[in-house]
């Protein structure tokens, strides 16, 4: 199976992942200062800010992205309970 690599600013921590993990899963395993509320996509609590390897994180769904639009998130800001890892490594903080 293959792997990524995320790591979480914030508190400085790198973990390897199984690809297709959600960013969130790996949040509440390692202590990050994601927070959340859902986990479906809809509440916005989880926006995170990818810092770097976006291109490794498979395209937001029609969901995200129009929950994105609508809460006018910045550039380079993702749902973590949405974001699925695919490979590489990916950098994001809590936003």
């Amino acid at each position: 199976m293959p792997k990524a690599k995320v790591i979480f600013e914030d508190i400085g921590v790198a973990v390897t992942v199984p690809a297709g993990t959600r960013l969130i899963e790996v949040s509440e395993k390692v202590g990050a200062g994601i927070t959340y509320g859902c986990r479906e996509g809809e509440c916005c609590t989880c926006l995170t800010k990818v810092i770097s390897g976006g291109d490794n994180l498979a395209a937001p769904s029609v969901l995200e992205d129009q929950v994105l639009k609508d809460n006018m998130a910045p550039r380079n800001h993702r749902l973590a309970c949405q974001a699925q890892i695919l490979g590489g490594e990916v950098v994001v903080r809590p936003a």
